[in-house]
């Protein structure tokens, strides 16, 4: 079997249970290893630190699934499910009022570049690494034998798919031939998404948890919710009390699927949904007096390391925009969900933008993904999601 040593310096992260072997961190390659082969990784004395599959193209060259010498088959992808399952349950899920959850959030449950969402009865994969893809067989086999599902969905997006040399998501894989829409519920909500609507693995599930703080927020405010996708930070403030909320998202076909939402809910009258740009709703909001309540959840703006700087600026200036938009002593919520966009990062950048405003940012909570998207200690990379809630005050 072919195998990479590191360089001296270069072991500690690994030892201590980074998935990850960086192309920096490669002495030599032995052994002739093809695109998506397993690997096994040794330090510079020649100790054994684990096995992975090989992903030349990437600057990440080797992702680790295993500590021990076995090999990276269907029995480990089983155990792999299995245990993730368990984990699942004693986290209460799923739920009677749940039915869409992670089930397989890569590192965090050992199947580096797997993404699994459970979507009802239907199972929305994304196979992000030449490794993985290349194991599809297993992986789609694994989850029929474990959850029997309706249909299975390849969802794999296109940066993933550019970087690793694999197939864009190519929709329905296994099962129904005639599905044509996700439906689930979320805390009691019921969704209903075309497959036509081609976010993520088809919907939102990192921020259960923070939908579920904004509706114990919302009571007595009125909300603006940029970004909106299809609406569930929207329908989750109606129901906790809001006298008004405001969706607003550019697409035609999201904004639609927004305001069904909301009727299938019985929430049609307390939710307004706008086709708009999130800027320019901001922008307008501040101009008009405002808000108490403002949410700015925006698609990941920092791809990469080298998109980072950039991606600060914007979140300074939807800082400022969304601290214009909030009414003073009112709320607002900020986001990231960019890996290389740390918590302090965002913090930084609210408070600047806050600042820009005229106004000053206090936090008052910091949130992360939903518990269904664990992270390895030792890897920080997968914390990818921050948000924070903050009181915008006048200075004095």
């Amino acid at each position: 079997m072919a195998k990479v040593v590191l360089k001296p310096g270069h072991v500690r992260p690994v030892h201590t249970g980074h998935p990850w072997v960086f192309q920096q961190a490669v002495a030599r390659l032995e052994g002739g290893a093809q695109s998506g082969d397993e690997i096994s990784v040794f330090d510079p004395q020649g100790r054994f630190l684990g096995r992975g599959l090989y992903s030349p193209k990437s600057a990440i060259p080797v992702r680790l699934f295993t500590r021990s010498d076995r090999p990276i088959d269907g029995a480990l992808f089983r155990e792999r499910i299995a245990r993730a399952i368990e984990l699942r349950r004693t986290l209460g899920l799923p739920a009677t009022d749940t039915d869409a959850y992670r089930l397989i959030h890569g590192e965090g449950d050992g199947l580096p570049g797997l993404i699994v969402d459970v979507l009802g009865d239907v199972v929305s994969v994304q196979l992000n690494t030449v490794g993985v893809a290349k194991r599809e067989g297993l992986v789609f086999s694994a989850i029929e034998e474990a959850l029997a599902p309706r249909a299975i969905l390849d969802r794999t997006g296109e940066i993933a798919a550019r970087i690793e040399g694999v197939e864009v998501g190519r929709g329905l894989v296994r099962g129904d031939a005639n599905l044509d829409a996700l439906r689930f519920r979320e805390r009691g909500f019921s969704y209903e998404i075309p497959l036509g609507i081609g976010h993520k693995t088809g919907y939102y599930l990192d921020q259960r948890n923070l939908r579920g703080r904004v509706e114990a927020l919302a009571e007595g405010r009125t909300v603006l919710d940029a970004y909106s996708f299809v609406g569930s930070f929207s329908i989750a403030a109606a129901r906790g009390g809001a006298t008004r909320v405001v969706a607003v998202d550019e697409s035609a076909l999201v904004a639609e699927v927004a305001a069904e939402t909301a009727r299938r809910n019985g929430l049609a009258q307390a939710v307004e949904v706008r086709r708009a740009d999130a800027l320019a709703a901001l922008e307008q909001a501040g101009n008009e007096g405002g808000y108490d309540l403002v949410l700015c959840d925006p698609p990941k703006l920092a791809p990469s390391r080298g998109k980072r700087e950039a991606a600060l600026a914007l979140y300074r200036r939807l800082a400022r925009l969304s601290a214009a938009a909030t009414k003073p002593g009112g709320l607002m919520v900020l986001s990231s969900c960019s890996g290389v966009v740390t918590h302090e990062d965002l913090v930084r950048a609210l408070a600047l933008g806050a600042r820009d405003a005229n106004t000053q940012a206090v936090v008052l909570e910091r949130h992360v993904q939903a518990p269904d998207h664990p992270v390895p200690a030792a890897f920080p990379e997968g914390l990818y999601l921050k948000s924070v809630i903050a009181r915008i005050e006048t200075l004095s």
